[in-house]
């Protein structure tokens, strides 16, 4: 079939030749941003006339309707009718229950057993590495259980429950956070003649600035201005994720999420307020600081959803040298949502590890700093500054904070003045395009208290729609005053990016990786070996392979856990599929927003994984974690097929 198409307009017009990828040199390609592949894996041209029976019926795993997590969470449940006792599991013994009959879990075994699925295949992930396993009967592997004993890799930042228990009750006391705020103005009703008393310092008010910030209807009292927070209850959850640092004052608005200061609270540039103090009293925070040294270290992003701890421990594997947990909200934090802290936890292979967090106010992130250091081990706490996603940024959060510069002050100089843990930042050029603003601020940040700030060249309003403004990067960066160490970010996606960027500018630290470890997590390893790995479909399913064992080992090998680790490999696989094989392509290295025309593999399972149906990915999940529970359906939470709207990075 011809690629010619005559093109007619109204009265006289020549036929027009349509551009065709078949016919196309490799640099008109790479100009209409399409990957160059080799002719001899180019799929031929789809028929005019397809057949009824030609057209392939959607796998039934392919969503059609994308369901809430309390529904699917609901589901699961209607599914498993028998939840046996975890103690009764790990034992073997009905007995072993200290609750008894009061238990809510069932003690039936003989039941547990007539409708527990079928083994997967293979070997248990703990008994593979001489541990014995804690899921007991539970364990989709248990046929392969030996007389083992031993602890697990070790992870640690587990989330107390003594910790979370004051966190419900507004017990939690925050002594440095408070007096710091306090010393700078920044606690709540600072402007009021009833200013907290030495001893309301201990108490936790996780809220507005001052009374600039919030309006706050009727009488104005010293003690129990906001009701008490029910963190067990879905409205406060919301309320948390609505309004982050607000504080409100009557039921109603609790319930509803909504204050009328809102809009006041955003608008308004100089409402927060720094009391100077005599600088010769005091030390700079830089003074106290823990050594971290980020130059020349491969630093893993913090990446929503997939940047799980699995992936991270696969990545360490591969190369990476820094990793960063997933941002992490300071008010669900602060609310002791066990969710939230889980994003904190780490493992003992992480040795250069910190942990993101976001928040809008000093007082919500300073709190959350001091917990975070409290509680947590780990070698730096970052800010988020940069986060484009709607739903922080209208929380004045995230990259929102780009346009309160002062904000922005305030919130790093007094969490790094109240932890010696070191304290980084990451922020985006702006938040509109061609306002970049961060040249103007990047001198002073290191004297704010900051160890390092990461710069990711875009702005807030061109998300990832245009490629990474580099040269905005080395500008901002031979500007950062000495002590700040500048880390990039955006489009590394071969080791020749990495050696451009750093020879182009020496002064630049590092090169933080984001979508091109969800892409190719190998990357780390082409960089240390400065070569351009043309991996095989069977090295890479070994990776899709490594991951499964650690997703297992960390969220359980037991159904519960299995199901888990397949909805996190689904989405990473809606990453990989846009790798595009070195030997497939004729000119190399290949470039992140290269959009390939459609073409197939040196093997089945290279062109299975190159598939960007999601049907696909589910049977790549299969082969892995045997078959899907009856009715299973899986749709990406980020819209990571389309090139220029994911989320992360």
């Amino acid at each position: 079939m011809s690629d010619v198409v005559a093109e007619l307009a109204e009265g006289d017009a020549k036929p027009t030749k349509q551009f065709s990828v078949y016919e196309a040199t490799s640099e008109e390609l790479i100009e209409r941003s399409m990957a160059p592949i080799k002719k001899e894996f180019l799929c031929p041209p789809p028929s005019r006339s397809l057949k009824q029976s030609d057209v392939k019926a959607p796998h039934p795993s392919l969503v059609q309707e994308k369901k809430s997590k309390r529904q699917l969470k609901r589901e699961r449940r209607e599914k498993c009718a028998i939840n046996l006792c975890p103690q009764v599991s790990r034992t073997e013994d009905v007995d072993s229950c200290q609750y008894k009959e009061k238990c809510r879990f069932n003690h039936d075994i003989q039941a547990f057993k007539a409708q527990k699925p079928d083994d997967i295949e293979g070997q248990c992930p703990f008994v593979a590495s001489g541990i014995k396993c804690q899921y007991g009967l539970s364990c989709r592997f248990f046929g392969t259980h030996k007389d083992l004993s031993g602890i697990s890799d070790a992870e640690i930042n587990f989330f107390n429950k003594e910790t979370q228990r004051l966190l419900w009750k507004n017990n939690m006391t925050f002594p440095k956070a408070d007096a710091k705020l306090k010393s700078l103005g920044l606690m709540g009703h600072a402007k009021k003649s009833n200013v907290p008393q030495e001893n309301d310092a201990e108490k936790p008010l996780d809220g507005a600035q001052t009374n600039e910030d919030v309006d706050i209807p009727g009488p104005l009292e010293t003690e129990d201005v906001r009701p008490t927070k029910k963190a067990k209850s879905d409205e406060t959850s919301k309320l948390g994720d609505i309004i982050d640092g607000v504080m409100n004052v009557d039921d109603e608005t609790e319930k509803t999420g909504h204050s009328t200061s809102k809009a006041k609270i955003e608008d308004e540039e100089d409402s927060i307020k720094v009391v100077e103090t005599d600088g010769s009293l005091k030390s700079h925070p830089r003074e106290k600081k823990k050594l971290i040294d980020f130059r020349d270290k491969l630093y893993l992003a913090p990446l929503t959803t997939v940047g799980n701890l699995p992936f991270r421990r696969l990545c360490k594997v591969l190369g990476a040298d820094v990793t960063c947990g997933e941002m992490a909200m300071c008010t669900n934090l602060l609310q002791g949502q066990a969710s939230e802290w889980a994003l904190l936890r780490r493992h003992s292979s992480e040795d250069l590890f910190g942990v993101q967090i976001c928040g809008s106010f000093p007082d919500t992130v300073s709190r959350a700093v001091e917990l975070i250091d409290r509680e947590c081990t780990v070698d730096f706490i970052d800010i988020n500054m940069g986060c484009p996603i709607d739903m922080v940024v209208n929380k004045s959060a995230g990259s929102a904070l780009l346009n309160k510069p002062l904000r922005m002050k305030n919130i790093v100089e007094v969490s790094s003045s109240i932890v010696e843990t070191p304290i980084t930042i990451k922020v985006r050029t702006a938040f509109f395009e061609g306002k970049n603003r961060i040249d103007s601020l990047i001198s002073d940040i290191g004297d704010w208290g900051a160890t390092a700030v990461t710069i990711h060249g875009r702005s807030r309003q061109q998300r990832y729609s245009k490629s990474a403004d580099w040269d905005y990067i080395y500008q901002c960066t031979k500007n950062a005053s000495s002590n700040l160490q500048v880390i990039g970010n955006g489009d590394v996606y071969s080791f020749l990016d990495w050696n451009k960027h750093k020879s182009d500018c020496p002064e630049l630290s590092s090169c933080m990786i984001a979508r091109g470890a969800l892409i190719k997590p190998w990357i780390f390893t082409e960089i240390k070996e400065q070569r351009h790995w043309d991996i095989t479909s069977g090295e890479r399913l070994n990776i899709f392979k490594d991951f499964v064992r650690f997703g297992l080992q960390h969220w359980g090998s037991d159904t519960k856990g299995v199901e888990t680790t397949r909805h996190f490999l689904l989405e990473w696989l809606s990453y990989t599929f846009r790798y595009i094989p070195v030997g497939l392509l004729d000119v190399i290295p290949q470039q992140i927003n290269w959009r390939p025309p459609s073409y197939f593999g040196r093997d089945d399972l290279e062109t299975l994984m190159m598939s960007e149906s999601a049907g696909d990915w589910v049977r790549i999940s299969e082969l892995l974690l045997g078959k899907v529970p009856e009715g299973f359906t899986f749709a990406p939470k980020h819209k990571s097929n389309a090139y220029d709207r994911a989320e992360n990075g």
